[in-house]
C-alpha cells in the first residue's frame, strides 16, 4: 500500500461507485479527504462509516443554488 499520511486527496463522485471505492482506499492509506458528491446524504453516511474505521471527519455542506 501507499502512504498518504499528511496528504490531501480530493475525490469527486464519492457517494457511490468508483469514487466511493477510491475515497475509502485513500482513507485506508491515511489521506485527509475532501469528498465531493451531489447526493450529500449518501456521502455523509459513508464519511461517518470511514470516520469510525480510519479517523475523524468534518462535514461541510454547500447549499444548492436555486
Amino acid at each position: 500500500m501507499f502512504d498518504y499520511k499528511g496528504k490531501v486527496v480530493a475525490v469527486t463522485g464519492a457517494s457511490s461507485g468508483l469514487g466511493k471505492q477510491m475515497a475509502e482506499g485513500f482513507a485506508q492509506c491515511g489521506a485527509d479527504l475532501v469528498l465531493l458528491a451531489r447526493r450529500v446524504e449518501r456521502l455523509e453516511e459513508s464519511a461517518r462509516e470511514w470516520s469510525e474505521k480510519y479517523g475523524a471527519y468534518e462535514a461541510l455542506r454547500q447549499p444548492r443554488r436555486a
